[in-house]
């Protein structure tokens, strides 16, 4: 893969606490991305998430991996998340299309509400 990625919430939480969970595919992807970021309302979202006890709270999970670098949110990726598609309401799914659409990032996901976008998405690898 000579693009780089954007990792979706659940794989910066599986790479974290979980890295078994990732297939040999998604390490292959991690691994070749020539730059790996890290969404800055990732953190956000696991900051919420942690706060309501619906993942567990651990220092980890809000820093930056080595390897990683953070993506901030700029004016420009909120310009972007106007023009999507009301597919579905999760802000922080969209912002990460956004974020991946206007910087050319591959969108490193399974879910299926952002895979649901399609050519409305962001480009995003193909897991199988």
């Amino acid at each position: 893969m000579s693009r780089s990625i954007l990792l979706d919430t659940h794989f910066v939480l599986w790479l974290r606490s979980e890295p078994q969970v990732l297939t040999a595919k998604e390490r292959e992807i991690i691994d070749a991305a020539p730059v790996r970021y890290v969404s800055a309302a990732t953190f956000w979202e696991m900051g919420i998430l942690i706060g309501l006890g619906r993942i567990p709270q651990d220092e980890r999970l809000l820093g930056v991996a080595r390897g990683f670098e953070i993506l901030p949110v700029e004016p420009v990726h909120c310009r972007e998340l106007i023009t999507l598609p009301q597919r579905h309401r999760d802000p922080f799914d969209r912002m990460l299309i956004a974020q991946a659409r206007t910087g050319g990032l591959i969108l490193l996901t399974r879910d299926e509400k952002i895979l649901a976008y399609g050519r409305d998405g962001a480009t995003c690898a193909d897991l199988r």
